[in-house]
């Protein structure tokens, strides 16, 4: 009897097993469980494992280099073991099942693509005969923070190779993400002159009304057709009514289709002064992650990979997508595809599930891709 090494059952047995292991960003030790686990899946195969020890309240970060190719610039395939659910939220979700869906905290963001990958790695191992190129699978703790532990090692990793695959869920019924947009955070410090608001405020000088006048400059900055957002998230400022407030604080995030718009926001957003005499104003930050621009070694890869999914039996599209990935890091400087794990649907939600139907011809196209790709 020939059974099906892509077998969504079996699949799916593997990913609920990652699902029930919780791993929110700021748990390490619960991070470091699904580790051990992801890294005893490789034991028995032809890869080199290295651990690197989580800092800054993170996990540790896991790195297999298969045991072909390692001379040469091959396929590094990103991953992230992080999810944003707290500790306790699978109460809430558990894995279940549901006609063609799976449901479960982290399961489609991004659970379910980092399994895929293993698994048709380990299809790829147990079959003779080696592909034209090494691959290299990187899983990451910090990727819903913006990963602070792990920038260094991806785009060390990214430079060294020749494609890049992100595990990130697919899009909109199945599409691959060949764009995304840069991210920048800034804080806003402004800090003005206290004073009693009833018998002096004329020595006053208002840190909060200074930071209204600052809001409305960075929201009007919001350019919609250009691709450009500024958003004002959060805002602090002041200790009680009666008193002109000394301080007022606000986070900040900016979103940029181009490098070259990154360029003018960024500077203009870091210069901000303060309109009125006795306050001041400071911003801190920059962009945190580079605009992921489709440039003609990714649209090339991309059009490899559409082509390997007709083969399957599916159409490929691909779509650009406001969020960030780890694919950031390196599409400035390494052809790179993102959104190659799983369908589905509701990322960060109570109600976060993948399409089951979507399991064996997305593992089946990562497992085409770490075959031809050269």
């Amino acid at each position: 009897m020939h059974t099906n090494p892509f077998d969504s059952a079996v699949i799916l047995d593997g990913i609920r097993r990652w699902v029930e292991i919780e791993t929110p960003t700021e748990a390490p030790e619960q991070v470091n469980r699904l580790v051990s686990m992801v890294a005893d899946g490789y034991r028995d195969l032809p890869v080199t494992i290295e651990r690197i020890r989580g800092v800054n309240g993170c996990g540790d970060h896991l790195i297999a280099r298969s045991a072909w190719g390692a001379d040469q610039p091959g396929i590094l395939v990103l991953s992230h073991l992080d999810t944003v659910h707290p500790l306790g939220f699978i109460g809430r979700l558990p894995f279940k099942v549901e006609g063609d869906r799976a449901f479960g905290p982290g399961i489609y963001d991004m659970k379910g693509g980092a399994y895929l990958a293993y698994h048709a790695f380990a299809q790829l191992c147990a079959a003779s005969g080696r592909p034209p190129l090494g691959v290299t699978h990187l899983y990451v703790s910090d990727e819903e923070i913006g990963s602070p532990t792990s920038r260094a090692l991806i785009e060390a990793e990214g430079h060294k190779a020749k494609y890049v695959l992100v595990t990130e869920p697919a899009r909109d019924g199945g599409k691959i993400v060949t764009g995304r947009k840069g991210v920048a955070r800034f804080e806003v410090f402004v800090t003005g002159v206290p004073a009693h608001a009833g018998t002096r405020p004329q020595d006053g000088r208002s840190a909060i009304r200074e930071l209204a006048g600052v809001i409305e400059t960075l929201e009007a900055m919001t350019d919609l057709e250009r691709g450009v957002t500024v958003n004002v998230g959060v805002i602090r400022g002041g200790t009680k009514p009666n008193v002109i407030p000394e301080e007022a604080y606000a986070e900040v995030d900016l979103r940029v289709m181009t490098i070259a718009d990154a360029d003018e926001f960024v500077p203009k957003i870091l210069n901000l002064k303060s309109r009125n005499k006795g306050v001041t104003v400071k911003v801190t930050g920059g962009l945190n992650r580079p605009p992921y621009e489709k440039g003609n070694a990714a649209a090339a890869l991309y059009e490899h990979a559409k082509a390997l999914a007709a083969e399957i039996g599916f159409e490929l599209a691909d779509t650009f997508t406001g969020g960030g990935s780890d694919g950031n890091f390196t599409a400035p400087f390494t052809a790179t595809l993102d959104g190659l794990g799983v369908d589905g649907q509701g990322a960060h939600t109570h109600t976060e599930q993948i399409y089951i139907s979507s399991i064996e011809p997305r593992a089946r196209l990562l497992h085409r891709l770490y075959q031809t790709l050269r």
